[in-house]
């Protein structure tokens, strides 16, 4: 037989008994084996031997053929096999030497034997199924399952005794306890505190955890995007409505100290090239929140940390005599550890302090709290172990940083410099309103504290702090002025009319006190503030320097309000226990207060289109507070969004996203690095013919982004042209010409930064098509600056300086005859202004936005090419040209793997009978070579810029359909070098076209590029 018919006879066979003995001895001679019973005899059978029979089986054949008679008896009882060679007789091919006499009774015994074991392997099953799924399907009955009187007379007692069985395996319910209490962990608070010793969870976990798909990032347990279909719902409520997102995963750095030691240190980490610093005025007065990116000490503009916002305490603090300036650094998780040893390096803070930062204990549960005493507590005692009232009584809820080792220190002081860092991950929420109702939201939600009076003082109250604060004059008069701006933004129709970054402290009440009935959505009404002089007044200068002050910056007042806070079980008990259901519920001077703080998000301030969209308002809580301020927001009508909406969010404004769209940072670096993983596992899960062989389609990177070969590549790609320009022209005219072509001046010709560069290239990539490196150093060896060499050496970096992106933006945009004049402090474009950039940014990158002309949605990771001056041309003559069409690639790995594929297969089949060590040991591939995966580039890619038709210029890193402008939209980075070199060489009508090709199509698409300042 045939492999393919051995493996079938094998599997018909498996269940057939392979050894049939005999009570009485029936055995062969000489050890042979069992004709009769087909198996193979025991050793005791051995010893139990017949007289009689052994004589007879003694007598040996004669060599010569037997008589007719014979024949038919031996027949039967001869073993035959089919191999590949033919029919032969017996296992080895050689016949069988059989008695020529038999016993009648022994015979028989040994034919009953086969019988039984033929009748017991047709009895029991072969498989796992029950019996009623044994049955044809025309046959079945759903009632089958369970009424065994349906299934055909003779398989209803193996239907009794399966069902007989399958009782005695079920677990007995435990009937004291009901079906909700017996699906529930037996601790409850218990678990959940044990679930988040890997990743924290936010006090709006459970609420996002019913509604949300939930991830792991960054330690924590975050809400991706809603279960319902809500994309364009979310997109509406960033435009007209208002958006909420829980924010409180993001880190909070508190440094304290002077104010000259503070901006001394920090100082360091930031440049006014790329904006505002830390000793901005409105910023250091307390009165605007302010946004930078960090370096590390004097590495601008390399090494980049992050971008963070900051806020500084007020200064006019009511009550407040010390000279010692707080500040708040925000910043994204996988920023901090970089960011906070950074700082601790350059203020000198090495020693762990007690800081006011103490442990926070686990808070009880509403349930814990509300507990009565064993012996009155009657109701549903009899669905309690005796054992879950000790163990859910000393088990304490987890609430914000308690879920972090409390043996790890939480502040870091100095004594030469006098500053305290601190830690205050966890310790706050931070909840962001996005929309332009997002100010309606919050003065309907919430409402001012009341002032305590004399008689109330007299009463001992857990809020000690506010009969202190309402005490005094000054406080009262500042928290009036703060309740009056609070009620003023009613008043607005968005938030992007008041300041950028503007703070409003203040103390309100318990918003769960006042919440609404059921759900309705806030609205503004403007009509009532239009004649308003404050109005106008708030919209011009924002909130008083006054208004920022805030207890929350207390944080002993924020302990006291976290531990005074009202369990909701008690509130809810008070509710019940009212005259007139329904009615407002009165707490007086035990209702809790509790300070916050707003600070104005801007929204897009970016380009000249939709100004201040994304626009609204992040408020600050102490911890505890979360749910307590969720759910009134909830019931005002707004929108709850999760991680995927922040990145669309980001997106429309066109602002980059952390940490994805950070490409010279660590985080970003790592974040793409797991972002890559998790895409070529999904790749190899799906078979070669159901995914894109991107080898053939030109790409050479699907799933990451490499940025460092790219400005490479064009660093070298740029070189080499100046290169054979200055050995074929070395004496030409000194006229302004464009990157890489012929006609270059003398002096330009032995420039500092191409000598640099020329030191570079012998690492750099080699570019196919252009001169030998040894000509290019003989030609630029001969003025090599330290500082330009050093500088073209360095690592990758993103150009951050306003200054130079406001003169890209200029050259990026179509010129017209009108607007050919430069404007005041800009540049034209020549040579020498783009050296200029060159010299101090070779290996840069640039955020650009891009916008495509016709149809096309761009997706991460398309490739943004340069366009020729062919595809140009028949644009400028076909404006319904879509683009040009990139010609499909041959596969060289396409042998490779199926050489591999027929290695392997020869080395299994050849060690298919050895031991399984071995086996996996040869199936395995080398150690010092890589698996090749059909439809990916292997090794080195060769020529990163101009392995495809078009030549490369960057990568997109977000991009979809923007329901915003009706169009595609991409954001990504592109190459300085390349950018400046096709500015140059396009036409002042064409300037800023570019192609964009998603990695799996090779069509390429039109889109203008634009960098906005």
């Amino acid at each position: 037989m045939s492999n393919a018919k051995e493996r079938k006879h094998a599997k018909k066979m498996r269940n057939q008994p392979t050894s049939v003995t005999l009570s009485s001895g029936f055995v062969s001679d000489r050890g042979g084996k069992h004709h009769f019973g087909g198996g193979r005899p025991s050793q005791s059978q051995k010893q139990e031997l017949h007289s009689e029979a052994s004589q007879q089986w003694q007598i040996k054949m004669s060599p010569h053929v037997l008589p007719e008679s014979d024949v038919s008896e031996q027949s039967s009882s001869k073993t035959m096999f089919k191999k590949k060679g033919g029919w032969k007789a017996g296992p080895e091919g050689t016949s069988q030497e059989i008695p020529k006499y038999i016993t009648a009774s022994t015979f028989a015994q040994a034919r009953a034997a086969e019988i039984s074991a033929m009748l017991k392997a047709v009895a029991q099953k072969s498989s796992n199924s029950l019996v009623f799924q044994t049955l044809p399907r025309h046959m079945r009955r759903r009632a089958m399952s369970h009424n065994v009187k349906r299934l055909p007379r003779r398989l209803q007692e193996i239907a009794k005794k399966e069902a007989e069985k399958a009782t005695h395996q079920k677990k007995e319910h435990s009937k004291n306890k009901c079906h909700k209490a017996r699906r529930c962990h037996v601790n409850r608070t218990l678990e959940f505190n044990h679930r988040q010793k890997k990743n924290i969870w936010l006090e709006t976990h459970i609420w996002h955890a019913k509604r949300f798909h939930m991830v792991k990032k960054w330690g924590y347990c975050l809400g991706e995007r809603p279960t319902a279909k809500s994309h364009r719902a979310c997109y509406r409520a960033m435009t007209s409505l208002c958006l909420l997102q829980d924010l409180s995963y993001y880190c909070c750095l508190e440094l304290k100290g002077q104010e000259e030691e503070l901006l001394k240190a920090l100082s360091q980490m930031c440049s006014t090239d790329t904006g505002l610093t830390f000793a901005a005025v409105h910023c250091l007065s307390g009165k605007r929140q302010g946004s930078l990116v960090l370096y590390r000490a004097n590495k601008y503009p390399r090494e980049m940390l992050g971008p963070v916002t900051f806020v500084w305490k007020s200064k006019k603090t009511p009550g407040d005599t010390s000279e010692d300036r707080q500040l708040w650094i925000w910043l994204h998780p996988t920023l901090k550890l970089a960011v906070l040893e950074e700082m601790k390096t350059l203020c000198q803070c090495s020693e762990p302090v007690n800081s006011s930062v103490c442990v926070p204990e686990p808070l009880l549960t509403a349930a814990q709290e509300s507990q009565p005493e064993p012996a009155d507590d009657k109701i549903g005692k009899k669905r309690k172990r005796k054992d879950d009232g000790e163990g859910a009584k000393g088990t304490k809820k987890t609430i914000g940083g308690g879920a972090r080792d409390p043996s790890q220190p939480r502040s870091w002081g100095s004594a030469a410099t006098g500053i305290v860092i601190s830690d205050l991950t966890m310790e706050m929420n931070r909840f962001r309103l996005i929309g332009p109702l997002s100010h309606c939201i919050l003065t309907s939600a919430l409402s001012a504290a009341p002032l305590h009076t004399g008689e109330e003082d007299a009463e001992e109250t857990p809020h000690h702090w506010w009969s202190v604060a309402c005490k005094s004059p000054d406080g009262v008069l500042l928290h009036r002025r703060q309740e009056a701006a609070f009620q003023l933004l009613g008043g607005i129709s968005s938030p992007a009319e008041i300041p950028a970054g503007t703070i409003l402290g203040l103390t309100v009440r318990d918003p769960r006190v006042n919440l609404p009935p059921q759900r309705s959505r806030a609205l503004p009404h403007p009509e009532r503030y239009q004649d308003n002089e404050q109005v106008r007044q708030l919209l011009l200068e924002g909130v008083p320097v006054e208004c920022a002050h805030s207890f929350i910056w207390n944080r002993d007042i924020c302990r006291s309000v976290t531990e005074n806070k009202i369990s909701d079980q008690d509130l809810n008990r008070m509710r019940s226990e009212l005259l007139v259901p329904g009615s407002q519920l009165v707490l007086g001077p035990h209702e809790s207060k509790i300070p916050i703080l707003l600070i104005q998000q801007p929204g897009k301030m970016t380009g000249e289109d939709r100004l201040g969209w994304g626009s609204g308002w992040d408020v600050l809580l102490p911890k505890a507070w979360g749910m307590a301020f969720w759910i009134p927001f909830i019931y005002q009508g707004v929108r709850v969004g999760g991680l995927k909406e922040a990145t669309v969010h980001s997106q429309y404004r066109r602002s980059p996203n952390i940490p994805g769209d950070f490409p010279d940072c660590l985080a970003g670096a790592l974040f793409a690095e797991d972002q890559a993983k998790d895409l070529l596992e999904n790749y190899k899960r799906r078979p070669p013919a159901k995914r894109p062989n991107y080898v053939k389609l030109g790409t050479l990177a699907p799933f990451h982004c490499p940025w460092e070969q790219l400005t490479q590549d064009w660093e070298s790609r740029v070189q080499a042209q100046e290169a054979a320009t200055v050995s074929s022209m070395p004496c030409a005219q000194d006229h302004p010409r464009p990157l890489g072509v012929a006609g270059v001046a003398e002096e330009i010709c032995q420039s500092p930064h191409e000598a640099s560069i020329a030191e570079n290239q012998r690492t750099g990539p080699e570019v196919p098509g252009f001169p030998a490196q040894a000509a290019t150093e003989m030609v630029l060896e001969q003025s090599v600056s330290e500082k330009h060499a050093a500088a073209a050496g360095s690592q990758l970096c993103v150009l951050r300086s306003r200054k130079l992106l406001r003169q890209l933006s200029a050259w990026c945009g179509p010129s017209s005859e009108a607007r050919r004049a430069p404007c005041r402090g800009q540049q034209e474009l020549t040579r020498k202004a783009c050296l200029s950039i060159l010299d101090d940014f070779p290996r840069a990158l640039v955020w650009v936005s891009l916008s495509l002309l016709r149809k096309g949605s761009p997706q991460p990771r398309t490739m943004i090419c340069v366009p020729s001056k062919e595809d140009l041309l028949q644009l400028s003559q076909d404006q319904c040209f879509h683009g040009p069409w990139e010609s499909r690639h041959s596969d060289p790995f396409k042998s490779l793997i199926l050489k591999e594929k027929e290695k392997k297969k020869m080395e299994k089949r050849q060690n298919r009978e050895q031991a399984v060590s071995k086996g996996l040991a040869a199936g395995a591939p080398p150690a010092g070579r890589e698996a090749l995966v059909q439809g990916l580039w292997s090794g080195p890619f060769p020529g990163l810029t101009s392995h495809c038709s078009r030549v490369l210029l960057g990568f997109v890193t977000q991009g979809d359909f923007s329901m915003a402008v009706g169009c595609g939209e991409a954001l990504g980075f592109v190459s300085v070098t390349g950018l400046l070199e096709m500015l140059s060489s396009q036409s002042a009508a064409s300037r800023g076209l570019v192609l964009l090709r998603p990695p799996t199509s090779l069509q390429y698409r039109f889109a203008r590029i634009a960098i906005e300042v």
